[in-house]
């Protein structure tokens, strides 16, 4: 069963086996952009957890540039699959023309299997609990599976900008 799990020291194995069947692909949601010369390493995962740590906490604001974003790991029992991101505001013109509040990714393997619909899914209360009322995503234009993900979960197509399809979903 899908589940979103809080990122932890525990996952370490599981996550290198995730970020490896990635590749090289860019991994949404993974906070991964925020960790200077990113490697699947011990010390590429640490700094990733500090970040989750810092950028979750609303105890203090976020850094300049960035905003306040629960990281989760999307997990299948004791395999973690995926990263999904909830940004609690978007209040970057990136964020609101690109970004959205909820990213995500599925690794290779488990794709295909309705594992993205279900996170996205879990998800959505959590963003109701933050106060939100509608929360925009965006995918490539030309990535049909992530737009029926959204879809599955109510998003409604805004636009098309620079390549990118523009979703709302009500909560």
């Amino acid at each position: 069963m899908t589940a979103l799990a809080t990122p932890g020291p525990q996952w370490f194995a599981t996550w290198l086996e995730c970020v490896g069947d990635f590749g090289e692909e860019f991994r949404h949601g993974s906070g991964e952009s925020m960790v200077p010369q990113f490697g699947p390493d011990r010390r590429s995962f640490n700094r990733l957890l500090d970040v989750v740590r810092v950028e979750s906490g609303v105890a203090a604001p976020p850094p300049t540039g960035r905003v306040a974003c629960d990281y989760f790991w999307v997990t299948q029992g004791p395999t973690m699959i995926g990263f999904l991101a909830l940004r609690h505001s978007i209040d970057t013109e990136f964020l609101r023309t690109y970004g959205g509040h909820i990213g995500y990714s599925i690794r290779p393997a488990y794709r295909r299997q309705r594992h993205a619909s279900h996170a996205l899914g879990l998800a959505l209360p959590l963003a109701r609990d933050l106060g939100l009322e509608a929360v925009p995503l965006t995918c490539d234009d030309d990535n049909l599976g992530s737009a029926r993900t959204i879809e599955s979960q109510g998003g409604v197509l805004e636009n098309v900008i620079d390549a990118k399809r523009r979703y709302w979903i009500d909560l």
